[in-house]
Parts: C-alpha cells; sequence; structure tokens
C-alpha cells in the first residue's frame, strides 16, 4: 500500500475542513475552530488541537499565543491552497494535462460541455474587460 510522502505538505480531508473554517472565520483558537466544525464532525478538543499543531508544522497556520491559548491563523489564501492542490491533482493524475482533466469531467458527466462554453465566454468577457 502506497503512503503518504513523510513531511508532506499536502492537506487531508479533516486539515482541509479546518482551513476552511480559519478562512471563513479569520483567526480563531482551538475551541472556535471545534465549534465551527461541531455540525460536520464531532470531533474532541484535543483532536482539533492535534490538526492545528500539524498544520502548523507544515507552516500551513501560523499561531500567536493570545493569554493562555494558541490563535491560529492561515498563511496562505484559500485560492492560493486550492490552486496548489489543483496543480498536484493535474500533475499526478493527468500528467499536467488539464486538458486531459476537462475531458475526465465531461467523459464522468462531472461537467457538461454547455457548462464549458457558458465558462469560455465568461473567461473571455473577464479577459476584455482587463485588456481595457
Amino acid at each position: 500500500m502506497v503512503g503518504r510522502k513523510k513531511g508532506s505538505t499536502a492537506l487531508t480531508p479533516l486539515e482541509l475542513q479546518i482551513m476552511q473554517v480559519l478562512w471563513a472565520e479569520g483567526p480563531s483558537n482551538v475551541l472556535q475552530v471545534q465549534k465551527s466544525l461541531s455540525p460536520k464532525n464531532d470531533l474532541a478538543y484535543n483532536t482539533v488541537q492535534t490538526m492545528l499543531n500539524v498544520l502548523h508544522r507544515k507552516g500551513r497556520v501560523k499561531r500567536t499565543l493570545m493569554g493562555r491559548a494558541y490563535v491560529y491563523r492561515t498563511v496562505a489564501s484559500r485560492e492560493a491552497v486550492l490552486g496548489q492542490a489543483v496543480r498536484d491533482l493535474v500533475e499526478r493524475m493527468f500528467g499536467g494535462s488539464s486538458e486531459d482533466l476537462v475531458m475526465s469531467l465531461v467523459k464522468n458527466r462531472q461537467v457538461d460541455l454547455e457548462r464549458i462554453a457558458d465558462l469560455g465566454r465568461k473567461m473571455a468577457q473577464e479577459k476584455g474587460e482587463h485588456d481595457e
């Protein structure tokens, strides 16, 4: 069985959920993150604390001691982290070909051709606005 590389900075699903909380709520302590996760997960305080410490070791969050508790904040924007995750996915699963990713989405009915055409028109419109 192939495992994750030791020292990997890739985010696990739970780490990504915690990052989503920090992006949405801003700097937060462990209890605040735990409460924000509680509708989706029933995680113990210690589990959330451990995951935040892992994210800190990975360099994904910074922490500041406020009183007796650390407050955690993300280092990178949501767009930067998700963009890197998509680049990693395209590289690993599609040999670096974003066209193969799009074709896979179409073949697996994750997106239809009309939606792709709509996105193409929107992108062309935005490019035209930026060029002016």
